[in-house]
């Protein structure tokens, strides 16, 4: 059918980084980034049309935020210049914000998905993508569009792109999935096409506006403008159509379920290993015992935690630790940004040292954090593939009011992928 003859044209601008690349020697180093030299045959030109995309669809985001009411919200957008409320905003964060957990969770990691996916369908590997996903989560958003309303968060810096990568990564597969499946979903054609635009919506609201105009409106899901041309060999236009005509014919349509990249390429023709993937992202939880200074007036207590880190290497790690708890009365939070060094790296008994800072703070007196530095020291221990148990011991020090704290904690740790 001419749907198949089309979805068998490989538009090479659309495809990922493992179609492009024979091997990952060409980095000299696992983190090297290429996101602003686009070396290995990335598609700059098709990012930076992404780019713009998404910033004109972030803009209908935050007015549809706008619209909620400021109890779900928590945006101040009636107070004085917005220049101003900008530049007060940006100056007191980065604060841990108490917005809805669905907005931090869910729909900040989901924004992060995008982000990434951008990137990733653009050519890109994984640790580009990530990178691209940090400064739109950090520059676009958090200190650009959200700060005229709200100051900078602490937990979405972070959970946005480190968990957007993790959804996006899984996305891509799922989409991947959907098509080598004829575009059903439980054998729906329907939920086929709600669920391919679920999981990249930027990408497919410009492929269906072209479809819908019947030109190349949106070059690739872009916000060019044009006609453009398609990058499809002449030999493999064998649909008798002009290239214009064979454009359209190609495009994203949700009624049939085709994709913006040849779904085989992946499996068939990626030969390239990745040399950073998204099973460097992990998340523990467990409990602490905080044993507080005299300063708090609090009595000593268990309080759970939770930590999102990226395991660099067997030697090296970095994790945000937020800590919450009620004793005597009021409740007590704490977050840390802290760095790990492993000792023994090669063994699955790992000793560590670490260091970091953060902030505590009271029910009672929320306003005014507490600025603390720490140190400490743990044991890691690797389970299975994916899963590591830790115990450790952390000294917060502050200098504001002459406190000295210990954390006593266990966490169960989860690696994602392989």
């Amino acid at each position: 059918s001419r749907a198949d003859t089309a979805l068998s044209a490989t538009i090479t601008t659309r495809q990922l980084w493992e179609q492009n690349n024979e091997s990952s020697e060409k980095y000299d180093s696992p983190y090297s980034i290429s996101l602003f030299s686009a070396k290995n045959g990335e598609d700059r030109a098709r990012l930076w049309s992404k780019t713009k995309l998404i910033s004109l669809y972030g803009l209908g985001v935050a007015g549809t935020i706008a619209l909620l009411p400021k109890d779900i919200s928590n945006w101040d957008y009636d107070s004085g210049n917005p220049l101003n409320n900008w530049w007060d905003n940006v100056r007191q964060g980065p604060t841990w914000d108490r917005d809805k957990w669905y907005f931090n969770y869910i729909g900040h990691p989901y924004s992060g998905g995008v982000y990434y996916q951008a990137a990733r369908k653009s050519g890109y590997r994984q640790w580009d993508s990530f990178i691209y996903s940090v400064l739109m989560s950090t520059f676009y958003w958090e200190y650009g569009v959200e700060a005229f309303v709200e100051i900078p968060s602490v937990q979405d810096l972070v959970i946005t792109p480190v968990l957007g990568w993790v959804y996006g990564e899984w996305a891509l597969g799922k989409e991947q999935e959907i098509i080598n499946n004829g575009g059903t979903v439980w054998g729906s054609p329907t939920m086929g096409k709600i669920t391919l635009f679920l999981l990249d919506p930027v990408n497919n609201i410009g492929q269906e506006l072209n479809n819908l105009a019947g030109i190349n409106i949106l070059q690739n899901g872009s916000a060019n403008i044009g006609f453009g041309q398609t990058n499809i060999s002449p030999e493999n236009n064998n649909t008798g159509q002009s290239n214009k005509q064979f454009m359209v014919s190609v495009s994203y349509q949700l009624g049939n379920g085709l994709s913006n990249y040849h779904p085989a390429n992946r499996n068939n023709k990626a030969h390239a290993i990745d040399p950073v993937s998204v099973n460097i992202v992990g998340i523990s939880i467990g409990s602490r015992y905080i044993a507080f200074s005299d300063k708090w007036d609090l009595e000593n207590t268990w309080a759970p935690s939770i930590s999102l880190g990226l395991y660099f290497s067997p030697s090296f790690s970095s994790r945000l630790t937020y800590t919450r708890t009620k004793t005597t009365g009021t409740h007590y939070e704490n977050y840390s940004l802290e760095a790990q060094y492993y000792l023994n790296p090669n063994g699955r008994l790992r000793p560590y040292i670490q260091g970091g800072l953060g902030q505590s703070f009271t029910e009672k007196n929320m306003g005014n954090t507490v600025f603390q530095l720490n140190a400490g020291l743990g044991l890691h221990y690797q389970i299975l593939q994916n899963w590591a148990a830790q115990l450790g011991w952390v000294h917060y020090h502050s200098s504001q009011i002459s406190a000295n704290d210990n954390m006593f904690s266990s966490q169960l740790i989860y690696r994602f992928s392989q």
